[in-house]
């Protein structure tokens, strides 16, 4: 149930794509993901080179809305490196890793803000290995 996805592929604007990059550079890499394309201000993200999410330059006149994205963990171990990455990149720590029972019994989730504010969360849906 919770291994599939229904998106293809999200983008966010970035205020400073360089700051961005180096971010999701550093916490992406414990759930298994890469850069997979770059294009300079544009980069996509991915597993095996197929990007999925990708961020890009601010292009609007107008600041950002905050979004919340969840990145899939293949276990609580990799919730946890993602949230070690995202404090060692400076990252301000919203929820530590922990098992969030509102949502359901296995749900483990770490919640971090990135360079422009947004709420990302790595999260697995499997018990304690």
């Amino acid at each position: 149930m919770y291994g599939s996805t229904m998106l293809d592929h999200l983008s966010i604007q970035c205020a400073d794509t360089d700051a961005s990059s180096r971010f999701y550079d550093a916490v992406l890499v414990p759930l298994g993901g890469e850069r997979a394309m770059d294009f300079g201000t544009v980069i996509g993200y991915g597993v095996s080179g197929r990007p999925t999410f990708w961020i890009g330059p601010l292009d609007g006149g107008t600041p950002n809305r905050e979004v919340h994205v969840a990145f899939a963990a293949g276990d609580r171990a990799g919730v946890r490196a993602f949230f070690n990455a995202a404090r060692a990149a400076g990252a301000e720590v919203l929820h530590e890793p922990r098992v969030w029972p509102e949502y359901h019994p296995n749900y483990f989730g770490a919640f971090v803000r990135d360079p422009d504010g947004n709420n990302v969360e790595a999260v697995c849906h499997l018990p304690e290995a």
